[in-house]
């Protein structure tokens, strides 16, 4: 059966909340390699990486914004701290330096985390009924796929 956020038990609502926060902490995080990078390449290949860089940022950005929502639609608290989502990610920030390759392999690695995060999450809330946040989780997590696969295409 499906369920609205306020047909959820609290329990079932907590759940959700829990793993949709898990899913903004590493968009977070993505979305801040994705903008390192985008300010630091250099290259040959400058242009093309700087302008994928910013896509998948400015997307990222968008997609935390409606993870956040859900988790308020449920009735939680949205993780809002740059700390909490850092100590709470899956993915590690960038120091330092790298050379193009390392970030988009870097960047990659990323996107695959958060693909499967959204999964969980998604069948998390599949689990409970709750399509609509299921829904998002599919989306969010083909979005990723797809950025995966870009960056994937440029090691090749």
């Amino acid at each position: 059966m499906t369920q609205t956020a306020t047909d959820l038990s609290p329990t079932a609502q907590a759940a959700i909340a829990d793993a949709l926060n898990q899913c903004v902490a590493e968009t977070a995080v993505t979305t801040m390699l994705a903008q390192n990078f985008h300010w630091n390449v250099t290259g040959m290949a400058f242009g093309s990486l700087h302008a994928l860089f910013q896509t998948i940022y400015e997307d990222h950005f968008t997609g935390q914004d409606d993870l956040a929502e859900r988790i308020r639609a449920l009735d939680s608290h949205a993780e809002g701290t740059l700390a909490g989502m850092i100590k709470r990610s899956k993915v590690a920030e960038f120091e330092g330096e790298a050379d193009d390759r390392m970030m988009i392999k870097t960047l990659q690695q990323a996107e695959e985390t958060l693909a499967a995060t959204l999964a969980a999450a998604g069948e998390l809330a599949a689990e409970h009924g709750d399509a609509l946040t299921e829904d998002l989780c599919i989306a969010r997590g083909q979005t990723h796929e797809k950025f995966a696969w870009m960056l994937r295409a440029h090691l090749a």
